[in-house]
């Protein structure tokens, strides 16, 4: 027979021990969000939707994309810093808010080195060397030849000050120990629809940016920006092959918030390469023009370090600021 003082303990007991049960389940027990500091429709966002998309099997649960766009990647950069370490919010990083921004911005809320740590390196995306009617060049040799012989009154065109296709550009004359003058517009395509036109010189894009403009021969590609040739392009020479050493690259990759428990990393990281060891993930990520990766958390680690020391030379050599 029990009690009334046993039946009290338990029923006190109670409340406490659903919590703890709770905490025990298995993770994950629901759903995962990557955030993204892009607007929907881009490449940054297909190669981000079709990544979670291929992990959710792993995971046996969904893995969601949440854009949050605005201020350099650094909106979403808080968000993810703020978040609970538990597995369940994870950022998909890139070169600009993860190592440039600590370069650009004065006033950051938050240090990504220092709050966040990563998961692995989702993929490497290659840029390319584009040039219109404004220029004879038929390679990149000819092009820096025009550069040389025009001291300075080049023009070329980005997506925005401070963005991958400006700071490739000027890593490439910084390089080549040459100067032109740079053109920032918002976004790639104004830029793209300059070079088509005549008012520039050149510019180094994305690969999705400009493929259209490719296949109708309006633009004429030159050199790609990795440290190898592209799958698809194989017959494009990369700028390393006229100035040794030169890469420049647009990488993503999986970041959580610091602390979160080791054995939920490792279950992420799994995913993550299982998702990317899918042919048809990679199919779809070559045609971005990205290659995938498999480079895990202490490799990715070293990449963002070694990748804000060289913006950041870059930046101060160019006196690059944002608006």
């Amino acid at each position: 027979m029990i009690d009334r003082r046993t039946l009290l303990g338990s029923a006190l007991a109670a409340p406490f021990a659903a919590p703890a049960l709770a905490q025990e389940a298995p993770f994950p027990s629901r759903p995962i969000r990557i955030l993204l500091a892009f607007a929907p429709g881009g490449g940054t966002d297909l190669i981000a939707r079709t990544v979670a998309n291929a992990m959710s099997p792993s995971l046996g649960q969904p893995v969601v994309v949440e854009n949050r766009p605005g201020a350099g990647g650094n909106i979403a950069t808080e968000a993810a810093a703020s978040a609970r370490p538990d597995g369940y919010t994870m950022l998909m990083g890139n070169h600009g808010p993860m190592s440039v921004n600590v370069s650009l911005f004065r006033n950051m809320r938050v240090n990504p080195e220092t709050a966040l740590e990563p998961i692995g390196l989702v993929a490497d995306a290659p840029l390319i060397v584009v040039v219109g009617p404004k220029s004879r060049a038929t390679n990149l040799q000819e092009l820096l030849g025009e550069i040389r012989a025009a001291r300075g009154n080049i023009t070329y065109g980005s997506a925005s000050n401070g963005s991958a296709s400006h700071l490739a550009a000027a890593l490439m004359l910084q390089m080549a120990g040459l100067e032109a003058e740079h053109v920032p517009f918002r976004g790639a395509a104004p830029a793209l629809t300059d070079v088509v036109a005549g008012h520039l010189h050149f510019m180094i894009t994305t690969l999705p940016s400009v493929v259209g403009l490719l296949t109708s021969n309006a633009l004429r590609p030159l050199a790609v920006t990795g440290d190898a040739r592209m799958t698809i392009l194989p017959n494009i020479p990369t700028v390393a092959e006229t100035i040794p050493g030169y890469k420049a690259t647009a990488w993503y990759g999986l970041l959580v918030p610091r602390g979160t428990p080791e054995p939920v990393k490792t279950r992420l990281y799994a995913a993550m390469r299982d998702a990317l060891g899918n042919p048809e993930v990679v199919r779809r990520l070559r045609d971005e023009g990205a290659e995938p990766s498999t480079l895990d958390g202490k490799g990715f680690a070293d990449l963002i370090k070694w990748e804000r020391e060289r913006w950041a030379t870059v930046v101060r050599q160019a006196n690059i600021t944002v608006d």
